[in-house]
């Protein structure tokens, strides 16, 4: 293997290790919750799932889920549930 390619694979693992360095500012991804597929995204700096409890409260379960996944990867603005009901 060359060398340029090594080093571009053991960056590329301190990087995956770093996930501080990535910020996403659009997503979209297919959540599969409880009781059927969802489309997720982010983008515009609003989340919208095509869930039935999101489009009357504006968050739900399972944007809620990937907030808590991504938190050190999304901008401050998409981090709308930073409460947790855990005592």
């Amino acid at each position: 293997m060359q060398s340029s390619l090594i080093g571009k694979i053991e960056k590329a693992k301190r990087y995956a290790q770093e996930t501080e360095r990535v910020t996403f500012s659009e997503l979209s991804a297919k959540f599969r919750g409880e009781n059927d597929d969802y489309i997720i995204s982010y983008q515009d700096k609003k989340w919208h799932c095509s869930c039935h409890f999101f489009s009357s409260w504006g968050m739900c379960s399972h944007t809620m889920a990937l907030e808590r996944i991504l938190s050190n990867m999304l901008p401050k603005e998409a981090l709308i549930t930073q409460f947790d009901t855990t005592p």
